[in-house]
């Protein structure tokens, strides 16, 4: 199998000038693993509304800033570009807030534990 400039992408392109809603782009996905590129510009998740996974994912924030909220704990995470974590499955959580005038870029990897 070769590879080609087709097979090549950049997780830093493609990205709207406008964004009223949060972007999630699928990079890769099977019946073992998804992959997702997500760009938030001051987006954040609803006060009370969790996200509850039935799968593990690893998230690397690779550019911006994002605070993450866990039901579970008291204390916020805040993560900077390079910071990432592994967040269990039924871990409730929810995007607390993104910067409002810088893209924060996520690479989301999802899978069974």
């Amino acid at each position: 199998m070769t590879l080609n400039n087709a097979d090549m992408n950049n997780i830093l392109a493609d990205i709207p000038a406008q964004l009223p809603a949060e972007l999630s782009t699928s990079l890769l996905q099977n019946d073992k693993v998804h992959i997702e590129r997500i760009v938030s510009r001051g987006h954040a998740g609803a006060k009370g509304e969790w996200y509850d996974q039935a799968h593990d994912e690893w998230v690397l924030l690779i550019q911006g800033e994002a605070v993450l909220e866990f039901a579970e704990q008291a204390e916020l995470k805040k993560l900077q570009a390079g910071d990432y974590l592994l967040i269990p499955a039924h871990c409730r959580h929810r995007v607390d807030s993104t910067h409002p005038d810088v893209d924060s870029i996520w690479l989301a990897i999802h899978f069974d534990g």
